[in-house]
C-alpha cells in the first residue's frame, strides 16, 4: 500500500523546518525528487518508493522513531515546558518533530522511558486492560515490615477507590541500605512512592528497569539514549498481546 504524502508534510515530519520554512525551501529549488527538482509543495511523494534530496543530502522518510532513554533525575517527563528540561531535548539525534515520552517518570525518577511518536503503540502499553509490567529498583528510609510486604504483593490502599492491583516486591537488602525490586501492571500518578508510604516507608531513590520486555540498556549512563532495536521494538508489541 502507498503511504503519499505532499512533499512539505514529507520535509517537516522530518524535521527539515516548520511548514512555512519548508515551502521557502521548495520554492527556492532546494529540493529534487528522484533527481528533478521540484517546486510545488503540494507535490506527492511515495514515501516508500521516492528519492527526497535536499542540497544534495539525501532525506530518509521514517513512519516510526523508537528512543530508549536512561531519564536522569532533575528532568521532566514532558514535549515541551518554558521553565524546565524535558526528556524530548535529550533526544538530539532525532528525525521526527512528533515524539513524545511514553508515560511519565518523575523528575526526581531516574531510569527506562520509551520516546517514540506511535501512539497506537503507548496506548496498549499505558493501558490498564494491557497489564504490562513495569519493574522499578527503589531505595527506602526504612525497612518494610511483613505486614507491609504483604499489603504490596496484595493489594494497598493509596487513598483511591480500590486497592492497587497485586505487585511483585524482591527484597534484596535491609538495614543500613533499605533496597527492593517492585514490579507492578499499573501507572497512577506516583504510584510507587504512595505504595512504598502506604507500607510504612519513603521513597528516597526510584529507578525504573523495565517495562514489559524492554530492559534498560546497563550501558546508558544517565541522559543518554540509543535507538530500539528490531528486536526491542518487536518484543515491546509482544508485551501487549
Amino acid at each position: 500500500m502507498k503511504d503519499n504524502i505532499r512533499l512539505d508534510k514529507f520535509l517537516a515530519d522530518m524535521s527539515v523546518g516548520t511548514r512555512s520554512q519548508v515551502k521557502t525551501i521548495i520554492g527556492k529549488g532546494r529540493i529534487k525528487v528522484n533527481g528533478t527538482v521540484v517546486k510545488d509543495s503540494s507535490f506527492k511523494i511515495d514515501t516508500a518508493k521516492d528519492s527526497v534530496v535536499l542540497d544534495e543530502k539525501k532525506i530518509y522518510y521514517k513512519s516510526y522513531e523508537y528512543y530508549m532513554l536512561n531519564k536522569p533525575a532533575g528532568v521532566i517527563s514532558a514535549t515541551i515546558d518554558e521553565a524546565q528540561k524535558t526528556v524530548l531535548e535529550l533526544i538530539t539525534e532525532k528525525s521526527r518533530k512528533d515524539l513524545f515520552p511514553v508515560g511519565r517518570l518523575d523528575k526526581d525518577t531516574e531510569g527506562l522511558l520509551l520516546i517514540t511518536n506511535n501512539g497506537e503503540l503507548s496506548h496498549r502499553l499505558l493501558s490498564p486492560g494491557m497489564h504490562v509490567d513495569k519493574t522499578y529498583y527503589v531505595e527506602t528510609d526504612k525497612a518494610i515490615d511483613k505486614s507491609g510486604v504483604y499489603n504490596l504483593e496484595n493489594g494497598i490502599d493509596i487513598g483511591e477507590d480500590k486497592l492497587t492491583m497485586p505487585a511483585r516486591l524482591k527484597i534484596l537488602s535491609t538495614g543500613n541500605k533499605n533496597a527492593y525490586l517492585l514490579t507492578i501492571c499499573e501507572g497512577k500518578f506516583h504510584q510507587v512512592k504512595r505504595m512504598f508510604q502506604a507500607a510504612g516507608a519513603n521513597v528516597i531513590y526510584l529507578k525504573r528497569l523495565s517495562m514489559g520486555k524492554l530492559k534498560l540498556d546497563e550501558k546508558l549512563k544517565p541522559g543518554e539514549y540509543r535507538p530500539l532495536t528490531e528486536e526491542e521494538i518487536k518484543s515491546l508489541t509482544d508485551s501487549c498481546n
